[in-house]
């Protein structure tokens, strides 16, 4: 397994035509599942994910846990957090698989000042220690083995300074969506574009499908990921020495309940 480092479910609006690969080895090139024809049409301004209300709202809640210390974020991608984030005031530093989607950052303003270091990670180590590590928009689902979650608990584990946080943004598995005997649930649809998940309840397995009719021609793509429940987070905090402190429905601390469609949790590693 070699996980993609980077950008989370359904990240590019973009549907442009690379290998289709379901739960198998990773794609062949060195970028994983987001190189250069993701990353070139990734900063959609008009996807949510993006809209200034929002960034706004995340980069408050990681600057106050933050508390002037500094931030490791986990799949920085091309910055759409860490830039921000920096500018508030706070040393980030990142890692990330794709060298497409890290020269994206590169090219924004500020992009040059933040460190980053290239490679999964699940088990990649970096200097230092940090007040918080932080991953944002379902990325911990592009880890596609519940061993490499472990793994990545136990990695941020090692970086954070006592008293320090884990947190991580996700989505709520949409299961209640399927009627039975189903497998698919759709999350996009209009003439020209369609985009829906395939669930593999037995295995966690879920995958992100996109199809785009461009001139009259039909492109196709498939992301791998594992869907993971909040308990099952909680276990692998535990298994890492953290322990829960927070958890909310989304970044204006909403609180979490049954009906959530995600949820933003933090974990503690204990000061003493």
């Amino acid at each position: 397994m070699c996980a993609r480092a980077g950008a989370g479910r359904r990240a590019g609006n973009s549907l442009s035509a690379v290998a289709c690969l379901r739960y198998g080895p990773p794609v062949d090139d060195q970028d994983g599942y987001f190189g250069e024809p993701v990353a070139a049409r990734y900063d959609d301004p008009s996807a949510e994910v993006f809209q200034q209300e929002l960034v706004a709202a995340t980069v408050d809640v990681l600057a106050e846990l933050a508390g002037g210390g500094r931030a490791l974020e986990l799949g920085i991608g091309t910055g759409r957090v860490a830039l921000p984030l920096a500018r508030r005031g706070v040393e980030v530093h990142g890692i990330d698989l794709s060298r497409a989607m890290v020269a994206r950052l590169r090219g924004k303003p500020g992009g040059d000042a933040i460190g980053v270091t290239i490679g999964d990670f699940a088990t990649t180590r970096v200097d230092g220690t940090f007040s918080l590590a932080y991953l944002v928009f379902n990325t911990i689902m592009n880890l596609t083995t519940q061993a490499a979650q472990v793994a990545c608990f136990r990695t941020v584990a090692a970086h954070l300074e006592p008293g320090g946080c884990f947190l991580i943004e996700v989505m709520v598995p949409e299961l209640r969506k399927l009627p039975p005997g189903q497998t698919a649930v759709p999350f996009h649809a209009s003439p020209t574009r369609w985009a829906y998940d395939l669930y593999d309840v037995a295995t966690q397995a879920l995958s992100s499908n996109y199809v785009e009719v461009v001139d009259g021609r039909g492109e196709y793509r498939s992301i791998p990921f594992r869907y993971v429940w909040p308990a099952e987070l909680d276990l692998m905090a535990q298994i890492a020495g953290l322990r829960l402190r927070e958890r909310w429905s989304g970044w204006s601390r909403e609180p979490f309940t049954s009906e959530s469609s995600k949820h933003v949790s933090v974990w503690e590693k204990p000061a003493g």
